[in-house]
């Protein structure tokens, strides 16, 4: 019998829409004078990174990537496998990784370290959601939205088992 999820809202639609229109002005601030290339991490990432670059005032071109260390679980395996990798050379340009939550840090200090083997100029983290919490790797986080606790989150991208990515909020899960 699959878990029932009850979802209360974390952080409502009007404060995500908020924090992401911020981000991308400071983004666009840090990164004046250069073309930013935006490398969306799937599925997540996907809703998160739409939304900033709609709000960003310098050129951004955009990639994408997909990695999974969960399955469909909801404890992180620790074996990050790429399973979708960069159509384009990032060597010479600034790149952001735009990801919906850092959790543990395994999946993006694996993939940090990657690309910069690639040699691009810069490699920045961009992050609606940080779980301090639960870091088992640093990672240094250049940019985020919300500091969020250790449970179970869903919503603006955030998947359980591919189910409530489309939720408009930020939503912490209780398993019945």
């Amino acid at each position: 019998m699959e878990k029932k999820a009850n979802i209360s809202v974390l952080i409502p639609q009007d404060e995500v829409e908020a924090k992401i229109r911020e981000l991308a002005e400071q983004i666009s601030r840090d990164h004046e004078g250069e073309t930013l290339h935006l490398i969306c991490i799937l599925k997540g990432g996907a809703y998160f990174m739409t939304e900033l670059s709609k709000y960003m005032t310098i050129p951004v071109t955009v990639g994408f990537m997909s990695l999974s260390s969960y399955g469909s679980g909801t404890e992180s395996s620790g074996i990050v496998k790429i399973t979708k990798d960069l159509d384009d050379n990032i060597e010479g340009r600034h790149v952001m990784v735009v990801e919906d939550i850092i959790d543990t840090g395994n999946t993006l200090s694996y993939l940090i370290d990657m690309l910069k083997t690639r040699k691009p100029a810069s490699v920045e983290l961009c992050t609606l959601l940080n779980k301090p919490e639960r870091r088992v790797k640093e990672v240094q986080v250049d940019y985020y939205g919300f500091i969020v606790p250790d449970k179970f989150i869903v919503g603006y991208g955030l998947d359980w088992d591919q189910k409530y990515r489309n939720l408009p909020y930020i939503g912490a899960v209780d398993f019945e």
